[in-house]
């Protein structure tokens, strides 16, 4: 599997964007998905997941009510759209996929990276 992660640009705080994750491969709907992100200087960090069929998805707390993970399996495409935006936010944003319908928090356990896309958000 490959993922292309897309999206990322330099936005104002309080407001939004939308990242998406293309993916190759026939069998889009048998992974699960996640987006994490790492700031300058700091560990990767969780920050939501989605199940293959799109209906269980966990959120990290820094995020939740904020952001909302999606995915479309007809398009290969897993989606991030992030509203009211913090500068806090500012990282470099990775999807990863996981050889499992069941989503889950911990990074290692992804099975795909994709390559990132920057986040800035001024304050």
């Amino acid at each position: 599997v490959q993922l292309q992660a897309s999206g990322g640009g330099t936005v104002q705080a309080g407001g939004s964007l939308r990242l998406s994750c293309a993916a190759s491969g026939r069998t889009f709907s048998s992974y699960s998905m996640g987006w994490f992100r790492q700031a300058p200087g700091k560990e990767r960090e969780f920050v939501a997941a989605i199940g293959g069929a799109g209906i269980r998805t966990y959120y990290a707390d820094s995020v939740k009510g904020r952001f909302t993970i999606s995915r479309d399996n007809a398009k290969n495409t897993m989606y991030l759209q992030m509203n009211g935006l913090k500068p806090e936010d500012t990282a470099v944003y990775y999807c990863a996929a996981r050889i499992s319908w069941k989503p889950v928090v911990a990074g290692d356990e992804y099975d795909y990276w994709g390559q990132g896309t920057l986040v800035t958000v001024s304050s």
